[in-house]
């Protein structure tokens, strides 16, 4: 079995950053201290370097199947490592929704195949599904273990994961790409009073709002604040009164994460995501960007990001939304909402940290802990014994500027052009190095499917 030392690196956890090494043992790291001897060990000296727990992106739009000429599992994946992201989640609404349990295991068999980082699979919500969805609870979760009880380190378990399921449900309350979308009173609710430990991710924009709305000339106009705020307030009220976990996606208004903040005081089960491109874009960019800045929910006032930037600290994730659609596709007649993120999320965070936007552990906690937390997965995201060993190195000193040509399908960013300080060096899938110096050593069937705790 294969012993790889990571010395000299200075290694960054929600809790704290300190010097040391890591012993890595076959996929798993077997040991981190200030300083570790292993003769028989290949030996990577992270001297200068930053060591994160490899990022975790809970919301990506791989378009596999149905529409692999935007992206595909291999190319997503190949994007997320590029941005060192070793795990991702992708979402079901698939130009045939992933909403059943035929979709979900051909999806997986796709994802099997081609994937080069981790994964897990969100199936969809219907009008019609919510009993099919509760027979995809997943296996029981482990007893917690480990040192002081403090980390959850699940025993390894010999189960596939197509007895393990999905990683979530995902709700539409409003319109958007794809024909998932669920507005009654009715079906919401048998969803979320369903005997199911899955969390439900909501896209959260009244959807009889955006049609008042739809003649709106401007795509902020078409899907304003209000919009948001009443899907949010209607699913927390649901969420309250049936004690299911619910997990608010691409949070982006200043008044959501009133509510978000007012409901977690009060007890209910809720958590949340921002986009980058909510926390480092806003209207302002609207004109620059033209088409290419078309997203659901859309860019928003520079007041609504600098209240974003503010409430940081009750912001569970920081997720892409990871959404690409072709350059052709962008400037047509009626061009698509959604960017690509999947590169650029890990960067613009650290050149955020280099401006004392936020910390290193903030991004830790919001790019790896929380997320292992929200969806329950087994073994990742912590750099300690008995934890997958998913790494991300990076150099904060180092300059970047975002740039073609890029790994996801779509080749563009909304943020090219962008400088920045924060470089990835090394990215470390599950014991084995699959990113160095800008070189890739992953292929497709590399991927391995998520489970849960």
């Amino acid at each position: 079995m294969e012993r790889l030392l990571i010395q000299n690196g200075t290694i960054v956890t929600p809790d704290e950053i300190m010097r040391g090494d890591i012993l890595i043992v076959g996929e798993t790291i077997a040991r981190v201290a200030p300083e570790i001897r292993a003769d028989d060990a290949r030996v990577i000296d992270a001297t200068g370097l930053h060591i994160f727990p490899g990022a975790i992106d809970a919301h990506v739009h791989l378009r596999d199947p149905g529409a692999t000429h935007k992206e595909d599992f291999t190319t997503g994946t190949r994007a997320a490592l590029a941005g060192g992201v070793t795990t991702i989640l992708d979402m079901p609404n698939n130009s045939t929704p992933t909403t059943t349990r035929a979709a979900l295991a051909e999806k997986r068999a796709i994802a099997r195949a081609r994937a080069v980082c981790d994964f897990g699979l969100v199936i969809g919500a219907t009008a019609e599904n919510a009993e099919e969805i509760n027979g995809t609870r997943t296996a029981p979760r482990a007893d917690e273990r480990g040192k002081n009880n403090l980390i959850r380190v699940p025993p390894r378990s010999s189960a596939s994961n197509d007895e393990l399921g999905a990683v979530a449900i995902k709700l539409y309350l409003g319109a958007t790409t794809g024909d998932l979308l669920v507005t009654e009173f009715d079906p919401v609710y048998r969803h979320f009073s369903a005997r199911n430990d899955l969390p439900i991710v909501v896209h959260a924009e009244d959807n009889d709002a955006l049609n008042f709305f739809a003649g709106a000339s401007r795509h902020p106009q078409k899907r304003p604040a209000i919009a948001a705020v009443l899907a949010v307030a209607r699913v927390l009220a649901i969420a309250e009164t049936t004690g299911r976990a619910v997990h608010i996606a691409h949070l982006s208004t200043a008044r959501e994460i009133e509510l978000v903040k007012d409901a977690k005081a009060r007890g209910v089960r809720v958590t949340c995501e921002v986009a980058p491109h909510h926390l480092f874009l806003s209207t302002d960019d609207e004109e620059r960007l033209g088409a290419f800045g078309i997203v659901n929910p859309p860019l928003r006032a520079p007041d609504d990001v600098r209240a974003l930037w503010q409430n940081l600290a009750h912001i569970d994730l920081v997720a892409t939304d990871h959404a690409p659609h072709t350059r052709a596709e962008k400037e047509s007649a009626k061009p698509p909402s959604g960017m690509p993120g999947l590169e650029t999320m890990l960067p613009l965070l650290l050149n955020a940290a280099n401006e004392k936007r936020l910390s290193l552990s903030d991004i830790a906690r919001m790019t790896a802990r929380n997320p292992v937390r929200v969806f329950h997965l087994a073994h990742k995201a912590e750099i300690a014994e008995g934890f997958d060993a998913d790494l991300t190195l990076v150099n904060l000193d180092a300059e970047f500027v975002i740039q073609k040509p890029f790994e996801t399908k779509c080749n563009w960013s909304p943020f090219e052009g962008t400088r920045g300080r924060g470089k990835i060096a090394r990215v470390i899938l599950r014991g084995r190095e699959v990113i160095a110096d800008g070189k890739f050593f992953a292929e497709p069937g590399n991927g391995r499917e998520v489970q849960r705790t």
